[in-house]
């Protein structure tokens, strides 16, 4: 059985990526996942917000608590240079993964201004990092900044990152453009080598005790993937050289399939893997084969697509043609409607 599969320009032996998570973090987990299966390895986000923080911290510290103090300035406080920051533990997490791992690692960087996606993207870059997945978490929150505004500041970030670095970019994106398919035109034009479909945002929660905000988390369900899979389907086979990502949502080997059949490279893993650990690549793995064997499928380049858009019949479907349909086709619960 030949699991093979293309993605930013790598050859993988399956399809199956952890995606960022922080299983990353241990160098033991992540050996446990390639044991498991796994084709390669997304590391935990870099978040470029953390690192601005800390770095104005310690110049508060080291810098702002010897003012008025010349004694201070001879030497007495230490040198910033001497600790150990965020960005370093990353670089350093970087460079071991790659020494104890034969699969791919991908760094992921989620940044805030085009600034610091170059500067850290350079440095992830000359650690070791295969690839660079950037994660655009930003929530178009001013009603006076347009779509077509919000579209641009992916592109123009992503044109200026191609240029400074040369390792393969793949691009996580939200569900919220108004037309996605023609973003991720877009961003292949800007030179995206890929893009993963879709970012979940976290979403803040109100506690209606204290009247205040609190973090939300929730793990994907079985039933996101189904978001995914559209889009996935839609958009195989119409842009050259572009790697397609699934990602949300895929627990069972039901959804690994799934996916494969509307067309995508790869999918990404992080919900299942938190829940029920490294051991359940073996059973998507396993599942994936079986179903393959059973209907005769030789390669995952021969299934890869056969649900797209360019190949069933009604393309439509995968768009609004089903929609009365299935709203009439659902059963309501015994004693609700006589």
């Amino acid at each position: 059985m030949d699991l093979t599969t293309p993605y930013l320009g790598m050859t993988l032996k399956n399809p199956l990526v952890p995606s960022a998570s922080p299983l990353s973090k241990s160098v033991d987990m992540s050996k446990e996942l390639e044991d498991a299966g796994a084709s390669a390895l997304i590391m935990y986000s870099l978040f470029e917000e953390a690192i601005r923080a800390e770095s104005e911290g310690m110049d508060r510290f080291l810098i702002n608590q010897g003012t008025g103090f010349s004694e201070a300035d001879d030497g007495f406080m230490p040198d910033w240079q001497e600790f150990s920051t965020g960005l370093d533990q990353y670089l350093e997490n970087l460079r071991k993964l790659k020494e104890a791992l034969d699969i791919p690692v991908i760094a992921s960087l989620n940044g805030v201004t085009p600034g610091g996606w170059i500067a850290h993207g350079k440095q992830l870059e000359q650690a070791g990092a295969d690839a660079l997945e950037l994660n655009v978490y930003y929530i178009a929150a001013d009603i006076n900044q347009s779509g077509q505004q919000v579209e641009d500041r992916y592109v123009e970030l992503l044109k200026q990152l191609k240029g400074e670095i040369k390792i393969p970019v793949n691009m996580k994106l939200s569900s919220s453009f108004s037309s996605v398919g023609h973003m991720v035109q877009r961003l292949a034009a800007a030179g995206a080598d890929g893009v993963a479909m879709f970012n979940r945002f976290y979403q803040p929660d109100i506690n209606i005790d204290s009247l205040r905000l609190q973090p939300s988390l929730h793990p994907s369900t079985s039933a996101e993937a189904l978001l995914a899979m559209r889009w996935v389907a839609i958009l195989h086979g119409r842009i050259d050289h572009l790697s397609i990502g699934a990602t949300g949502g895929i627990h069972t080997p039901e959804d690994v399939i799934k996916l494969l059949l509307a067309g995508a490279d790869v999918v990404h893993l992080c919900s299942v893997l938190l829940k029920k650990g490294a051991g359940e690549m073996k059973t998507l793995l396993g599942g994936l084969e079986q179903w393959m064997e059973d209907h005769g499928f030789d390669s995952l380049e021969e299934m890869r697509g056969r649900m797209s858009a360019l190949a069933i019949p009604n393309p439509a479907e995968f768009e609004r043609a089903n929609y009365v349909n299935i709203l009439d086709s659902y059963s309501f619960s015994p004693g609700v409607m006589v």
